[in-house]
């Protein structure tokens, strides 16, 4: 076995670093790959937003005929330490043959490199922004998933366990169709918070008044959610990136905003699921995959709900009813039968106590996994 720590000149290396998970799932029905030109954007320095502030090491394994069997992304997320004080560096989009000494090997090299940048603890799976989906599959291996959600063999568990990884915090992603009644007091509830706080649900039907307000959006994730322990502050670059992402594809419709004196204070972010056409494509959007993925905007009964926050101030007592009746409209007066909310910290408590009590059933499970270097 051969590592080796690749740049962007080695064209080589990243076609093979790409290539891999193509080759490691080509018999797995549940898997959804990624679009090929984000995954290519997402390991160039030049393009990707994340290296106008940090760093990061590739390494990619080969065999002894030289194929590759393994590969690893280790961060060094500036912006993150120093927000949060901390000395932590992420892993991602591991990939590996079930080989033990493919995976220590990979590591080993990850862990070397981190600690000579001063770093002493690694966290992961997580990606280079909030959009890049994280932890490890754990349960839930019979299921598709929602496009940009992680999928993996049952054995990364045992490799990653086998390194010295131990567990940090689930993440649970929940399902729910449109014949769920709603508690009428969820209702109530939220009429009565809205009201007495001043607060109006923005209601969208075209992406250009999406794009409009990505500064807010960026400002209102920045102040409901990345605080939390393992997000990071959007900084403007990696706001507009991720808007680009997801706005082609997204239903300006399924995306609401709490507003309190024209300044947003809470979101719930929603979008068809198109996996199914990801899938067919291969994830190719060119040249002609991009129609089989506006069919499937068309048709699919399945809607990702793949994030809700309200500011500090604004939450307390009925903010939690006032997400989930906004959710449960949502899904009751549209063309989808099926919602799949996704990856809920395991530590969120309440939110996981209100999800339960309107029927929501957990059926996949990520984990993330941490050790010191």
């Amino acid at each position: 076995m051969k590592i080796i720590e690749f740049d962007d000149i080695d064209r080589g290396a990243k076609k093979d670093f790409l290539r891999l998970p193509f080759e490691l799932y080509k018999s797995v029905p549940q898997w959804v790959p990624p679009f090929t030109n984000e995954a290519r954007r997402q390991i160039d320095r030049g393009k990707n937003a994340y290296f106008h502030h940090s760093e990061a090491l590739f390494l990619l394994a080969y065999d002894e005929g030289g194929q590759p069997i393994g590969r690893l992304v280790v961060l060094d997320n500036h912006n993150y330490n120093e927000f949060h004080r901390a000395k932590t560096a992420f892993f991602y989009l591991f990939e590996s043959i079930d080989s033990s000494p493919v995976a220590q090997g990979l590591f080993e090299r990850g862990f070397e490199w981190a600690r000579r940048r001063g770093l002493n603890h690694l966290m992961g799976p997580k990606g280079f922004t909030a959009l890049d989906g994280q932890g490890l599959l754990i349960e839930g291996y019979e299921h598709r998933p929602a496009f940009g959600v992680p999928y993996n063999f049952p054995y990364y568990r045992d490799l990653l366990e086998g390194v010295g990884f131990q567990t940090q915090r689930d993440l649970l992603s929940g399902f729910l169709d449109r014949s769920i009644q709603f508690p009428e007091r969820v209702h109530r509830v939220a009429e009565k918070v809205a009201l007495r706080r001043g607060l109006v649900i923005t209601n969208f039907t075209r992406r250009s008044q999406l794009r409009a307000i990505v500064p807010k959006i960026k400002d209102l994730y920045n102040a409901a959610l990345a605080t939390m322990p393992g997000n990071t502050p959007l900084t403007d670059a990696e706001a507009q990136a991720i808007a680009n992402q997801i706005l082609w594809f997204a239903d300006p419709t399924l995306i609401k905003i709490v507003m309190k004196h024209d300044e947003p204070v809470g979101f719930v972010f929603s979008y068809p699921d198109i996996s199914a056409a990801v899938q067919r494509t291969q994830g190719k959007l060119f040249p002609f995959g991009w129609i089989q993925v506006l069919l499937e905007l068309r048709r699919t009964k399945w809607v990702t709900l793949n994030g809700a926050g309200i500011i500090e101030e604004q939450q307390g007592l009925g903010s939690i009813a006032l997400l989930f009746s906004q959710i449960a409209k949502d899904l009751t007066s549209s063309r989808f039968d099926y919602g799949d909310m996704v990856q809920i910290r395991s530590d969120n408590e309440k939110m996981l106590r209100e999800v339960e009590k309107v029927g929501m059933t957990f059926y996949k499970r990520h984990r993330l996994y941490e050790r010191s270097v």
